[in-house]
């Protein structure tokens, strides 16, 4: 399934603020199958397991807890080249940067309340959608 998968969060902002059709919307008309579906909030812990890889870094207290503030949509997509596909409909992390007609244009509130994890490699998207979904839960 390698680079044919992605995982994505419709983060607690994009759901607090009635986005998930709107995104989820985007997401199919791009072209993407949607191949595990699921809300679900993140427990802190979960949150500093998920994001540890930026463990160090200066906002990654902010980052586990606004993660953790309120319900997620967890996805994981398929279509050709997913990851590269999914990051290009995304758009770039800051929305003030991201490209007109992309998610984070769109819906995103600010640099860290983007609206939408996109993974950033094929591995990551693996170990991300094993870390939300049991083999089972993926179609």
């Amino acid at each position: 399934m390698s680079g044919k998968i992605t995982f994505t969060m419709i983060k607690p902002d994009a759901v607090a603020d009635g986005h998930i059709g709107a995104i989820l919307g985007k997401i199919s008309e791009a072209g993407f199958k949607i191949k595990a579906l699921k809300l679900t909030q993140l427990t802190v812990a979960d949150a500093k397991k998920f994001y540890e890889v930026h463990a160090e870094r200066p906002f990654y207290g902010e980052l586990v807890d606004f993660m953790s503030s309120g319900p997620i949509v967890a996805a994981v997509l398929e279509n050709e080249n997913a990851v590269e596909s999914f990051r290009t409909l995304i758009g770039a992390t800051n929305p003030a940067d991201a490209a007109e007609g992309t998610i984070r244009k769109m819906f995103a509130r600010s640099i860290g309340e983007n609206a939408v994890h996109g993974s950033d490699s094929d591995e990551n998207a693996l170990l991300e959608a094993s870390f939300h979904f049991a083999g089972k839960e993926i179609f």
